[in-house]
């Protein structure tokens, strides 16, 4: 089944980011992927995206569904057909919406935990927390500023906002093969979030990241994105580069 290209609108995405010692990057991605290094450090974190108007291209915006989802990634590089690629690999993704669930894979590539949100905005301040149907949680309490945080891997806004749209292609684990989605902006603009408490279940198991390999490095907010989701060609598990 070929999946449609999807449309709507980021209502609100907050993007969670953190420097990762590229060691343990290395030995948890899957193949072909590696981590794509920003001075020395891989880069990792959490998008929580809020989506509304979401329909199949073309159809009108009055039957689009609206849904809270949170997506762990990974920056990643890999080669394809002899070409560099840079994108995200997304271990995990985790909605609200039972229909985005049950359709994950078919309308919506990746597998989709169910998981239950809550949502608080209010005078530039956003706290976000979701806990998923196999316990995995995430909370974190956030406001905007202007301040730039001088111990970041990156030099300024301006080069994390061109980090990320550069690597807007998303790869998610599938049934042997991973599911690929491009992110299409009609316009793009973050700014900037002051983290003052944040807890991932993900991140804090040191089972996978051991003590000291994980710190956070920024947050940045994107309001009232119009946008296109694209399929892409499907990569083999057995792929290697």
């Amino acid at each position: 089944m070929k999946i449609p290209k999807i449309k709507g609108i980021i209502d609100r995405r907050i993007l969670i980011n953190y420097q990762v010692d590229k060691e343990v990057l290395e030995n948890y991605l899957p193949k072909p992927f590696k981590p794509k290094l920003v001075n020395g450090k891989g880069v990792a974190g959490i998008c929580l995206i809020r989506l509304k108007e979401i329909r199949p291209k073309g159809l009108p915006k009055q039957i689009g569904i609206s849904s809270e989802n949170g997506a762990h990634r990974i920056a990643v590089e890999w080669n394809e057909n002899g070409k560099l690629n840079e994108g995200v690999y997304i271990p995990r993704r985790d909605t609200s919406s039972k229909l985005n669930s049950l359709a994950g894979g078919t309308m919506f590539p990746g597998i989709h935990h169910l998981a239950e949100f809550t949502v608080n905005e209010s005078d530039r301040n956003y706290s976000v927390a979701f806990i998923s149907d196999d316990g995995t949680s995430l909370s974190i309490e956030a406001r905007e500023t202007d301040k730039w945080n001088e111990e970041s891997v990156f030099e300024n806004l301006n080069c994390v906002s061109d980090f990320f749209e550069n690597g807007s292609i998303g790869y998610s684990p599938g049934k042997n093969e991973f599911d690929g989605l491009k992110l299409e902006a009609y316009n793009w603009k973050v700014s900037l979030l002051e983290v003052k408490e944040v807890q991932s279940s993900f991140f804090e198991n040191e089972d996978i990241f051991p003590k000291g390999s994980v710190k956070l490095d920024n947050a940045l907010l994107m309001r009232d994105i119009e946008h296109e989701w694209i399929a892409l060609e499907k990569i083999k598990t057995t792929n290697t580069i």
